[in-house]
């Protein structure tokens, strides 16, 4: 094997994960920006002091908190060989993905339901920042799922073994993410009220 080749190789995954941890400072930013004018807008006369934060909210943070386990599962398996264990967990993965949306539109119906809309003569700043911030995570865990269906598709594929894992790794690394930052948004609305 010629050394440069696995070197040119190295350059290229080294490249790739900064392109990713790019990306995550980025929406660390975005979400920093969001919840700093949350703290700010608390001054306001007309913030919700005794706003309740949905149920669906806190199922669909433990089911994110699931789907981070078996991922990192299904990674593990598959670096030792045990393929089918890792399909197993990535599909199972991507159900719990399915069902954490499924669990963030029941809160909205629940937001609904109680009379908080994002806007119009019935919203309020209080339940505005709450639409735009799980929508904009929303958006987050979109591309979250299109990475996760792009693993399954390569996993089905045969492109991850030993020594080939930069593809599950990398999405991983984003779901990972993605998980983490809705679990500091959750504590984050449920705390600072």
């Amino acid at each position: 094997m010629d050394l440069t080749e696995g070197s040119e190789r190295n350059k290229h995954n080294r490249a790739k994960k900064m392109m990713l941890w790019f990306g995550i400072i980025s929406m660390i930013m975005t979400f920093a920006g969001l919840t700093s004018a949350y703290v700010v807008s608390k001054t306001r006369p007309d913030w919700l002091v005794d706003f309740e934060l949905p149920g669906s909210f806190f199922w669909s943070t433990v089911v994110i908190i699931l789907s981070s386990v078996t991922f990192a599962l299904a990674k593990k398996n598959i670096a030792a060989g045990n393929r089918r264990n890792g399909a197993a967990l990535l599909i199972g993965t991507l159900v719990l993905a399915i069902l954490f949306v499924a669990l963030q539109f029941q809160g909205f119906s629940e937001l609904f339901g109680q009379g908080y809309f994002f806007t119009g003569s019935e919203s309020t700043v209080t339940t505005s920042f709450i639409y735009v911030v799980v929508l904009a995570h929303l958006v987050h865990l979109a591309a979250g799922l299109i990475v996760l269906l792009v693993v399954i598709y390569n996993h089905f594929k045969q492109r991850y073994h030993k020594g080939q894992m930069l593809g599950i790794e990398l999405g991983a690394t984003f779901w990972h993410f993605v998980d983490f930052l809705w679990i500091y948004l959750f504590l984050f609305l449920y705390f600072f009220k």
